[in-house]
């Protein structure tokens, strides 16, 4: 384990250079909230998207739902596009266990059916639970099953990573 974690702003550049390849203007980008907005909030920006940003709150469609009841800051999703045949680049900020990803995607599937999602994240941190990996990665840490990778976004705008 790195004794600090990178600057994001080149892991979220390096994100956009991976995806820019496979990109077409009918993709659609949506972030899961919270960090994965904020991570593709920037990815929107940088590869110069045409379509509005998706954003997905996944509360009600985890699976751990019954067991930590209702986060107290759940927020709308917000897709102001149809799903149906459409690429969809679904981004989120740190890859664990899958069961976000999973969640997402039943989410996206509820509004329709994607022609794709390739799944894009600012960091996979290893221990999967589900058999789900990124297409595009920032950066592959492997971080013992005790510690947490959380992505904070400063007064000012700027994203950093830490260990918890």
């Amino acid at each position: 384990m790195p004794a600090s974690l990178p600057d994001v702003d080149p892991l979220i550049a390096q994100l956009a250079g991976a995806i820019a390849p496979v990109l077409t203007p009918e993709t659609v980008i949506v972030g899961i909230h919270t960090g994965g907005v904020w991570v593709a909030e920037r990815l929107h920006a940088l590869l110069g998207c045409k379509q509005p940003l998706g954003m997905l709150d996944i509360s009600f469609y985890r699976d751990d739902f019954s067991r930590i009841g209702l986060h107290p800051q759940v927020k709308p999703s917000n897709l102001p596009f149809d799903l149906e045949g459409r690429d969809i680049v679904l981004v989120d900020d740190v890859l664990h266990s899958g069961r976000t990803v999973r969640a997402a995607m039943n989410e996206l599937f509820d509004y329709g059916r994607p022609s794709s999602i390739r799944l894009a994240v600012l960091v996979d941190r290893g221990n999967h639970e589900l058999p789900i990996r990124p297409d595009f990665t920032g950066l592959t840490l492997d971080v013992p099953a005790h510690q947490n990778i959380n992505l904070s976004r400063l007064d000012d705008g700027h994203l950093t990573l830490s260990l918890a």
